[in-house]
């Protein structure tokens, strides 16, 4: 049941008494654990707290060396999030209103990074309007990242730790969000970017059956997610002379010499850390077809792209900045190379995985957004859908992507966006708003 106490709201579930805080219109119950695990070991499950779990502190982020287009991106960066090797926590952001014995859309969002940045309670993936707007729940996971979780070796360090929180996060929101007024049996999973394509491999990875109903996949980068294994051996190899028990800080410093290690096998190499095959949770990759088209018929799914993905990278390959200098002709040719590699990397593979989910008996609608602030040349660009889900309002008044627009503009854009998702998260049915900047090809 649900305690709404004036000061301190109290949610009572398996995991025990949490209290939680009032904030922007709703409650927030910040940085609860869901597992714990020692470094390079898979994650095991909270047990129920004896006393009151006090969830008033945003969730770490795993430690990461951070990226400097991310940050010129984003000034405002993690906020007041902490960075912590032990990271296994969610947050969960209610209506203020939400009644004891209501039973609201439950959506779990993974957010994006690479594989190597972010946290689930940055202020840009911030629910607080999305959950005010439209009465669901959102549950914003943080898992580990980088070497701490998504790079096997043959030393023994198991690959997929990542993916591994992930499925404790979501057995956690089984066993506990009905504490909250979520329905545990109207699940959503949700992400964007490396969290989309987090979400897909939700769908076939041991142990995640039936852990949610719905999906949907924000610009998962698709087209450079296959043929990784010699690359992510080299990677191992390069790791190897990091010691075990090295402090966090120190295992951040070797990203960019393993990334090295990485850039000769092309354009994976764009998104060096990920998911690998044939480790648990997930089949071997020549098996992976046959997963998705066993799974289709259990999970509903909207998947899109942004129309411009690849303009959010223009800046971090100096020729294409250069050239998009160039009078005339400079601007056509680099808005060439944008179509080109967002059809590669993103949308080409999602129309393709849309087929497959359809043809093996599963309902699935694609969408694509092509909003942008007017100016700024990232009309469509990847990472535009979070600035109209999750419009905090310091974030994007601050970020080039949105330069120019003042936080009522953008949280007005992402009305129709917002009403989309909630809805398919309640129902299934995926709305036409009739946006001129959303379209739903069917």
């Amino acid at each position: 049941m649900v305690d709404q106490v004036a000061t301190q709201p109290r949610f009572a579930c398996d995991a025990g008494v949490v209290v939680g805080w009032h904030d922007q219109g709703v409650v927030r119950a910040t940085g609860i654990r869901y597992a714990r695990a020692e470094r390079y070991a898979a994650p095991v499950a909270e047990p129920p707290a004896p006393d009151v779990i006090e969830a008033t502190s945003w969730s770490p982020g795993c430690p990461q060396a951070g990226s400097a287009l991310l940050e010129r991106m984003f000034p405002l960066g993690f906020g007041d999030v902490p960075e912590d090797e032990d990271c296994q926590r969610l947050s969960v952001t209610v209506p203020h209103d939400v009644g004891p014995d209501e039973r609201l859309a439950v959506m779990v969002f993974l957010h994006g990074g690479s594989y190597v940045n972010g946290a689930g309670d940055a202020p840009i993936h911030d629910p607080a309007v999305l959950v005010r707007d439209e009465r669901v729940v959102v549950v914003s996971v943080t898992y580990r990242l980088g070497l701490f979780g998504y790079l096997g070796s043959p030393d023994g360090r198991p690959a997929n730790l990542g993916l591994l929180d992930q499925v404790e996060a979501l057995r956690w929101v089984q066993r506990n969000i009905a504490g909250f007024g979520g329905d545990p049996d109207n699940v959503t999973a949700f992400g964007e970017s490396a969290g989309a394509d987090a979400v897909l491999h939700l769908m076939v990875a041991d142990g995640a059956a039936g852990l949610f109903h719905r999906a949907i996949v924000q610009s998962a980068p698709l087209g450079i997610t296959r043929g990784r294994e010699a690359m992510s051996e080299a990677m191992a190899e390069e790791a190897g002379s990091i010691p075990a028990d090295a402090p966090a800080s120190e295992v951040v410093t070797h990203y960019e010499r393993i990334n090295r290690r990485a850039r000769s096998f092309g354009l994976i190499s764009g998104m060096p850390f990920g998911l690998q095959y044939g480790h648990a949770p997930l089949p071997r990759e020549d098996e992976l077809e046959a997963a998705w088209t066993a799974a289709a018929p259990g999970v509903e799914l909207l998947i899109g792209t942004n129309s411009r993905e690849s303009s959010f990278f223009v800046s971090e390959v100096p020729p294409l900045a250069r050239l998009a200098e160039v009078p005339l002709v400079g601007r056509r040719l680099v808005e060439a190379v944008i179509r080109v590699t967002t059809w590669r990397i993103y949308t080409r593979d999602t129309r393709r995985f849309l087929v497959r989910h359809r043809t093996a008996g599963g309902r699935a609608t694609r969408y694509t957004i092509s909003w942008g602030a007017p100016g700024t040349g990232l009309a469509g660009a990847h990472t535009i859908d979070l600035a109209l889900l999750f419009p905090h309002r310091v974030v994007w008044e601050r970020s080039p992507v949105t330069a120019g627009l003042s936080g009522d503009e953008v949280e007005a854009a992402g009305r129709p966006v917002r009403r989309v998702w909630a809805e398919f998260a309640r129902s299934g049915r995926v709305l036409d708003e009739g946006c001129p900047y959303l379209t739903i090809h069917g």
